[in-house]
């Protein structure tokens, strides 16, 4: 057996033109700009990578992105006010903090800062909160999100699937089980203390992986024809890799997310689709 390789970046590029012609269409109507604001503060190089992508991202859709940028020094009061008036500013429609932090700062706490009506990248409590319930309106947490529109296009089937998501985390494992859940899955959360780790993979009909650990799933945690996402991203000698061993999984599961070009492409578009609603939903509706 050789997986379907479900291909991220042919389908974010057709999304971004979608995109693209809905913001056309919105702001033409309404005669707002729509604006992302990314708060930085310090110089981390990977923040700094991570403005840039958002950058593209947006030129991609025709949004303007406002950085904001704040000294390595700043304080927790100081990030928060900033944050604040960004909630304020009616011609800003999405925030985002990009991390990481510098010490001082507790990224935490900032998150509640953030205006949930504003919250793009879906870490609000608020918007946890009426995730997990299915109540509207809420922003989901781009990556997940991403994958779980890359398998429904494909056709998965999730009703009544066994799903094991190995990997807790706020922004992909706990959302990316959410989904899953609402789609009608049994849905196990798996992580570093699950107790024989590779049996309880081997019983997914869709596994999901966001560890950060390169290629620690191999074929032999795979049931065969099992559709697998692979959230992972670590560069290892300058080559990408995902928390699958590509090779050995694709020789057994049914579909695949393959690193590059899975999961990766779709996180920035969908965030970009989150800004839109988060847009739709500020300007009166009137204006479209």
């Amino acid at each position: 057996m050789t997986a379907q390789l479900l291909n991220g970046r042919q389908r974010a590029k057709q999304l971004q033109s979608e995109l693209s012609e809905s913001f056309a269409e919105a702001a033409a109507a309404s005669g707002v700009q729509p604006t992302l604001a990314a708060l930085q503060v310090g110089e981390d190089s990977g923040a700094a990578g991570y403005l840039r992508a958002i950058r593209r991202a947006c030129q991609g859709v025709g949004v303007t992105l406002r950085p904001i940028k704040l000294p390595e020094q700043s304080s927790q009061g100081e990030v928060q006010a900033a944050l604040t008036e960004l909630n304020s500013a009616d011609d800003v429609h999405g925030i985002m903090v990009l991390e990481p932090l510098p010490d001082q700062v507790d990224g935490t706490r900032l998150v509640e800062f953030v205006s949930s009506a504003k919250d793009v990248d879906g870490v609000h409590p608020l918007n946890a909160g009426r995730l997990a319930a299915q109540r509207e309106p809420h922003f989901v947490p781009a990556t997940p999100a991403g994958a779980i529109r890359l398998l429904e296009e494909a056709g998965v089937d999730f009703k009544g699937k066994r799903a094991v998501v190995i990997g807790r985390s706020d922004i992909v494992g706990k959302p990316m089980a959410l989904l899953l859940l609402h789609r009608h899955c049994t849905v196990t959360i798996a992580h570093s203390r699950t107790e024989d780790l590779p049996g309880v993979a081997r019983q997914a009909d869709i596994l999901c992986v966001a560890v950060g650990r390169p290629e620690m799933v191999t074929g032999e945690w795979i049931k065969p024809g099992a559709v697998v996402v692979d959230f992972g991203t670590t560069y290892i000698g300058g080559s990408l890799k995902g928390d699958c061993e590509q090779a050995s999984v694709e020789a057994v599961a049914g579909m695949l997310t393959p690193v590059p070009g899975g999961t990766g492409p779709m996180t920035n578009v969908m965030l970009m689709d989150n800004l839109l609603s988060a847009y739709r939903r500020k300007v009166p509706a009137d204006g479209f």
